[in-house]
């Protein structure tokens, strides 16, 4: 896979020494031989967005997520690099997905960390279609920051559907669905989406209950969840986040989970050591106002990296 570092470059602190680099002058494109650390990959794909009648344009979400990365100040964790990015061609998301899977998979059997940005939320399945294959014989458990379950039944995939597909999988293969989703509104989800949560044994916090206020009580939500699992998979879908915070998404919140909120309870999840893989979904560049969006899912990837650990 050719990768493109173009969207690589920024401001340089030439006159502060060598601890003033920034996330530019760190990634190095991922190469057959690098040691294990982060590697960054995107899913240049909204076709999911697109049948769940969303808005489309996350497809470019990868590189404006990295120009806005690029100028971050890094401070040193693992080794950073970029992995390249798995596009959707031809509507073709079902390719596309296992494409994504396939990928996942080899840098986790090399190594590697997986930090996946998406794409819309279909980016989930492949994602952990990769991570199931990888570890096979884990229980992995599924932490989402979603103002929706994603539980959506229907006779095609889409950004609506992945975690119903990741049900349906763990049910065929006889793994535990181990699923935890954060920030969930009353008003984007049906009493039969509801209805579904329940049924297949999800846990889940609603964005009323996710003040900062109520930090201890999600944190401890949160650890008793990490406990019960071998390892986590992360996703964060941006549109948990306060509309006037991320704009730049299919399905803005009227509520939301403040950003604050959302980073003290990444750091929980991170430190715990058990973290397989992350992503960052349904960011559309097409709807941000003065790259506030941008930035906003920025600080979020970077403090994920922040937090991992050598």
């Amino acid at each position: 896979m050719t990768i493109d570092m173009s969207a690589w470059s920024g401001r340089i602190d030439s006159g502060e020494g060598e601890h003033a680099k920034r996330w530019h002058q760190i990634i190095q494109p991922l190469m057959p031989t690098s040691p294990p650390g982060i590697a960054l990959l995107g899913f240049a794909c909204d076709e999911g967005v697109r049948r769940n009648q969303g808005r489309t344009g996350a497809a470019n979400g990868p590189h404006t997520l990295r120009k806005a990365l690029a100028n971050l100040a890094w401070h040193p964790t693992l080794p950073l690099y970029d992995a390249g990015t798995v596009a959707c061609d031809d509507e073709n998301l079902e390719a596309a997905q296992q494409h994504l899977a396939e990928r996942v998979r080899a840098l986790v059997q090399a190594g590697h960390l997986p930090l996946v940005l998406g794409g819309g939320h279909e980016t989930a399945y492949g994602h952990w279609l990769g991570l199931s294959q990888a570890h096979a014989g884990k229980r992995i458990g599924m932490i989402n920051f979603d103002a929706h379950f994603d539980l959506r039944t229907s006779a095609q995939a889409s950004s609506g559907t992945p975690f119903a597909q990741i049900a349906a999988d763990c049910a065929a293969q006889g793994r535990a669905f181990d699923y935890l989703c954060l920030g969930v509104a009353e008003t984007a989800n049906t009493s039969a989406l509801f209805k579904t949560a329940h049924a297949l044994g999800v846990q889940w916090r609603l964005d009323t209950a996710m003040n900062v206020w109520q930090l201890a009580d999600a944190r401890g939500q949160i650890a008793e969840f990490i406990d019960s699992v071998d390892l986590v998979y992360l996703s964060i879908d941006l549109d948990v986040l306060p509309a006037a915070q991320m704009p730049a998404v299919s399905a803005p919140a009227g509520f939301g989970v403040d950003i604050h909120v959302v980073e003290a309870l990444l750091e929980r999840i991170v430190q715990s050591g058990k973290l397989a893989g992350a992503d960052l979904v349904e960011f559309n560049p097409r709807y941000d106002q003065d790259s506030h969006g941008a930035k906003a899912a920025a600080r979020l990837a970077w403090a994920i990296t922040r937090h991992l650990k050598r």
